[in-house]
């Protein structure tokens, strides 16, 4: 095991703890790594919560932080203390989705090592046995997926990244390059998924199915809300 496989089995061990805690209750692999997988995702959703709030609340001040850049464009200290004052204002934090991710990272990572070589984070011979059995068309969850997986994780993952893209502000014109990002990580991933095992390219649809989830419901979350503040406003000037 290397130094960073090391550092991984941090988190990834007891992450394979739950992982056999699973699947001696339901003595399948591939059900294991759904229950498993939304499981992960559903204590995340806290953080992911945060983060999509933080985005939504960054576009709904967008205007006016470019009348700011625009003003003040000749003027970099004053720019800086404008939007300072902009996000007190606002009681907005310009980091609030910064620390939310850095947790994600932390538990997906090592999760992605556990996936793609259970057998040097788990010591149940059990489930390294059940690593290998079959789940639906695929014979063998060890092995790769030549096709249906990875073209389901690949769309999941555009249908994500373009929910994300279009509830994201376009700052300093990032927005070209989140549209060719859109294309090609979700072709990254479903190449990718056609050499790692099918138990990692399933937890990654599975995953990513859950967060197109969220993303709608923040989605409608946050059209109410615009919705009631614009009936608040017409009361108001009633």
């Amino acid at each position: 095991m290397t130094g960073y496989e090391k550092l991984m089995s941090i988190i990834a061990v007891p992450e394979g703890w739950l992982l056999t805690l699973i699947y001696n209750f339901v003595s399948n692999y591939g059900l294991t790594l759904i229950i498993f997988t939304l499981l992960i995702r559903g204590c995340l959703l806290p953080l992911y919560a945060t983060q999509i709030k933080g985005s939504m609340k960054m576009q709904d001040i967008q205007p006016k932080m470019m009348e700011i850049q625009r003003r003040y464009a000749n003027d970099r200290a004053m720019m800086s203390q404008k939007l300072s004052e902009l996000y007190k204002e606002e009681k907005y934090n310009p980091m609030s989705g910064c620390l939310p991710m850095i947790i994600q990272m932390i538990i997906i990572m090592p999760l992605f090592f556990l996936l793609r070589d259970p057998m040097l984070f788990i010591n149940n011979q059990s489930m390294l046995m059940g690593v290998h059995e079959s789940f639906l068309w695929i014979e063998d969850m060890s092995q790769p997926d030549s096709w249906i997986l990875p073209v389901a994780a690949g769309v999941a993952t555009f249908v994500s990244y373009s929910l994300t893209m279009s509830m994201s502000p376009n700052v300093n014109g990032t927005m070209g390059m989140m549209k060719v990002m859109s294309f090609f990580f979700p072709i990254m991933i479903f190449w990718m998924a056609r050499s790692f095992p099918a138990g990692l390219a399933l937890y990654w649809f599975v995953g990513t199915c859950f967060m197109i989830v969220q993303t709608l419901i923040m989605k409608k979350y946050r059209k109410n809300l615009k919705e009631k503040k614009k009936v608040g406003k017409a009361v108001k000037t009633a």
